[in-house]
C-alpha cells in the first residue's frame, strides 16, 4: 500500500477570511457539504474570532450548530484566546486550532498580544481543557517561516516554541508559512529541528503560495516525513493582516501532486475542481489554483 497523506481543508476559514465577498452561513454551509462529498474529513470550518475585526468570518456558532456530529469527519474551530476557547467548547466543535504567533510584531497585529502572552494562553486553555474536558488541541505556529514586520524568524525559536507547547499537552503541533517566505530547503531544516523536540505529538504543516514555492514546500515537508498538509480548495485565502498575503496552496493542486506521485489521500480530484470553480464564482474571482483553471492531466483525453 502507498503511503496516505491527509489533507485538512481550510478554504471554510483561511480561504475565506481575506475575501472581499461576504457569505451567507448557508453558502458557506454549502461549501463544507461539496467538500466532505469529496471526501474531506478534517476541515476548518469556523474561526473564533471578533466579527468586527474578521467580518468574512461572522456566524461561527450558527455554522457549528448546523454541523451534525459524523463519524469520520471533524470540524475544526480556529481560536486566538480564552474567549475563543469558550465560543468553540460550547459550539461543539471536534477541534481547537489554537494559534500562536512565532513573531511579536504579528503577533500584536493579528492578535493584540505578544508571543510571550499567547504561549500564555495556551498554557490556561490547556488548563482548563484538563479540568473541564474539551476537543483536542492543535497549536499552530504562525509566521513560523517568517514575519512581514520582524523579518527572518529562528529556526531555535520555531522549536523552541514547538517544544513547549508539546509540553503543555496539546495533541498536534502546526507550523505555518503566514506569508508564502519558506523555500524546501528551510522546510526540511525545520521539520527535522521540531521532530527532534515534540516527541510522539503529530506536526502537520500549513503553506501559502505568495512566492510560488508553495507545492514545492510541501513536497519538501513530505519528504521529512510529515503526512498532514493544509490546503484550500480553490487556492483561496490569505490573511487580513499580513500585507500582499495570497492564498493557500490549492487543495486540488496538492493532491493532483500527491497522486501522482503515488500517494493515497482517499480524495476525490475532480470533485475538488469542481468545488474550487464553484467557490470563486461564488467570490467573482477567477482561481488561484492552477488546476481549477486547466483541469487534471490525462493521458485518455490527450490521445
Amino acid at each position: 500500500m502507498s503511503r496516505f497523506i491527509t489533507v485538512v481543508e481550510v478554504g471554510p476559514r483561511d480561504g475565506l477570511q481575506n475575501e472581499s465577498v461576504l457569505l451567507e452561513p448557508a453558502e458557506k454551509l454549502d461549501f463544507i457539504a461539496r467538500l466532505e462529498a469529496c471526501g474531506i474529513q478534517r476541515i476548518e470550518t469556523v474561526s473564533f474570532v471578533n466579527p468586527r475585526r474578521v467580518p468574512q468570518m461572522a456566524g461561527a456558532e450558527e455554522i457549528a450548530a448546523a454541523l451534525s456530529p459524523t463519524v469520520g469527519r471533524s470540524r475544526i474551530g480556529l481560536v486566538l484566546n480564552l474567549k475563543g476557547w469558550e465560543r468553540a467548547v460550547a459550539s461543539g466543535c471536534d477541534e481547537a486550532n489554537v494559534v500562536v504567533c512565532a513573531s511579536d510584531g504579528f503577533g500584536i497585529r493579528n492578535q493584540g498580544s505578544t508571543t510571550d502572552e499567547q504561549m500564555a494562553v495556551l498554557a490556561q486553555i490547556m488548563d482548563l481543557k484538563k479540568a473541564q474536558g474539551g476537543p483536542p488541541v492543535t497549536m499552530t505556529l504562525s509566521t513560523a517561516f517568517g514575519c512581514p514586520f520582524d523579518g527572518e524568524i529562528a529556526q531555535d525559536r520555531v522549536a523552541s516554541l514547538c517544544q513547549e507547547a508539546a509540553a503543555l499537552g496539546v495533541d498536534e503541533v502546526a507550523i505555518a508559512d503566514t506569508i508564502g517566505a519558506a523555500d524546501p530547503w528551510m522546510v526540511h531544516r525545520r521539520v527535522e529541528a521540531v521532530r527532534k523536540v515534540i516527541g510522539d505529538k503529530r506536526l502537520r504543516l500549513h503553506f501559502h503560495d505568495t512566492r510560488n514555492t508553495g507545492l514545492a514546500n510541501a513536497y519538501a515537508g513530505i519528504e521529512a516525513g510529515v503526512d498532514i498538509l493544509d490546503a484550500s480548495c480553490g487556492g483561496i485565502g490569505g490573511c487580513p493582516f499580513a500585507p500582499a498575503a495570497t492564498g493557500n496552496i490549492g487543495t486540488e493542486d496538492l493532491v493532483n501532486m500527491l497522486h501522482r506521485g503515488g500517494f493515497e489521500t482517499g480524495l476525490d480530484l475532480e470533485g475538488l475542481i469542481q468545488t474550487g470553480q464553484w467557490i470563486c464564482e461564488r467570490l467573482g474571482k477567477t482561481p488561484p489554483s492552477s488546476l481549477a483553471r486547466a483541469g487534471a492531466f490525462s493521458l485518455k483525453a490527450a490521445l
